[in-house]
């Protein structure tokens, strides 16, 4: 199973209000596994960068005026994507900025039926919890010490790690009765299942000393209730 794991960084948070869509980063996973191949691309939206939005992810207007208009890399991006799902955090908000640029240069949009949200994924998973991407990856012990501020490319790599862990570990799909671990039932698993080792039941026996402890401190009770009569 082919996926694309994907983020986009901005001039800001609405399209239809002229903000535009200045690098997206793409991974690709093959059966929940990153198989090396990758899309990363600038652009240049052709508007001055604010200064909120620089301090997110520090593209300034000065380092993408040289960059590719997106139509003219459009279709290499498509052809990448090819109609595997794809898989972004807050995934409409990713979805909105790429089928505005699609649209603006005479592209169909990508289908929402293609989309897989994992703010959705961690929600069910952990309702109540934080879901940003920092939150979730220090959740699941995954490394962004790296990460000073956010790219497209680098939050696609944290989040791949991340959706591989939301949809099972790295164990998914694999027995897990293993030679070190005996007790542990192997079960077979769907796609995007949980792993939840199963162990078999316990037997808790109570010794002849506690058995005889247990005697004696019940013959000090004076009338109890389950001796008396209805």
């Amino acid at each position: 199973m082919r996926e694309i794991i994907f983020d986009t960084e901005t001039t800001g948070f609405d399209p239809a209000s002229g903000d535009r869509m200045v690098e997206i980063g793409c991974i690709e996973l093959i059966n929940r596994v990153p198989s090396g191949r990758t899309f990363h691309a600038y652009y240049n939206p052709q508007r001055d960068m604010p200064a909120a939005a620089e301090a997110v992810h520090g593209l300034s207007t000065h380092f993408l005026s040289d960059k590719p208009l997106f139509h003219s890399g459009a279709a290499d991006l498509l052809a990448f994507l090819e109609d595997s799902p794809l898989v972004a955090h807050n995934a409409r908000f990713d979805f909105g900025f790429l089928n505005h640029e699609l649209r603006r240069c005479g592209h169909a949009d990508v289908s929402l039926d293609r989309m897989i949200d994992t703010v959705a994924i961690a929600r069910t998973l952990h309702p109540g919890a934080k879901h940003s991407l920092d939150a979730l990856c220090t959740r699941y012990g995954i490394d962004r010490s790296h990460r000073v501020k956010h790219g497209a490319l680098l939050d696609a790599e944290l989040l791949a790690q991340l959706y591989i862990e939301l949809t099972g570990g790295r164990q998914i799909g694999l027995g897990l009765a293993q030679e070190e671990d005996k007790e542990i039932v192997g079960v077979e698993l769907s796609a995007g299942a949980v792993v939840r080792p199963v162990r078999p039941a316990r037997v808790f026996t109570a010794s002849a000393q506690e058995l005889e402890r247990h005697a004696a401190f019940i013959a000090t009770l004076t009338k109890p209730l389950w001796l008396e009569e209805a």
